[in-house]
């Protein structure tokens, strides 16, 4: 269920209506729960405490894992990427966001999204918006991290934009060989190629992968595509 705004946010409308109408608190969520698609602020929380499909894809992944996470945009790949790193952050793990997407204020929001606050995760998780993000940059960066560690790469296909970065290929293959040697697992978002929404498939997948430059997709060890709030979760190997 994709709300208008976080849950936190919400709740703080409710209670401003209740002191604007004058009404108790509890018709007050009623009605911003009608605005969201809701019978009742019940029923709205009830939907929100649907477990997050991450609670049960982290324990199918393993050290050395490299999962190509890919859907269209507005499903879910970039805040269902943060609730895996939430969910290593849980089991005690070290988990990193490389983007070169969003900012600071950006990522904050989406843990927001997601009704985590960062603060609870300090020492555990690192923010890197560096514009020089590539494999070689994100290898030096995880060089000490310990196995089990989980690094988010926002996206695949920003990896090689620059020239003097070597080409994707080559990226990818160095990726895959760094996490099978230090046990990180790697959840790596990918873009999904618009001619996917003109065919007749559940789910996009391997082939709907938008490649603007050569890759052997074999590379990676798991996939995890989304559509319309639905996850399909499968080993490549």
């Amino acid at each position: 269920m994709k709300l208008s705004a976080p849950i936190y946010v919400l709740k703080r409308k409710a209670r401003l209506l209740s002191r604007e109408a004058q009404i108790p608190l509890h018709e007050a969520l009623d009605r911003i729960a009608v605005s969201e698609g809701a019978k009742s602020w019940s029923l709205l929380s009830a939907r929100l405490a649907t477990v997050s499909p991450a609670v049960k894809l982290y324990p199918q992944l393993s050290p050395g894992d490299l999962v190509l996470i890919g859907a269209r945009p507005g499903q879910g790949k970039t805040l269902l990427s943060l609730e895996l790193a939430v969910e290593a952050m849980k089991a005690g793990n070290q988990s990193t966001f490389f983007t070169l997407e969003y900012t600071q204020i950006h990522v904050l929001d989406r843990f927001r999204a997601i009704g985590v606050d960062p603060n609870r995760f300090e020492g555990q998780f690192e923010l890197d918006m560096s514009d020089a993000i590539n494999a070689d940059h994100i290898i030096e960066k995880m060089d000490d991290a310990p196995s089990g560690s989980l690094a988010v790469v926002d996206y695949l296909q920003l990896l090689d934009q620059k020239r003097e970065h070597p080409d994707l290929m080559e990226q990818v293959r160095a990726l895959r060989a760094f996490a099978e040697r230090s046990g990180i697992i790697f959840a790596i978002i990918s873009q999904i190629d618009r001619a996917y929404e003109l065919s007749e498939k559940d789910f996009p997948d391997l082939e709907d992968v938008r490649l603007p430059n050569p890759l052997d997709l074999s590379l990676f060890s798991k996939t995890c595509f989304l559509r319309e709030g639905e996850v399909q979760f499968r080993a490549t190997c």
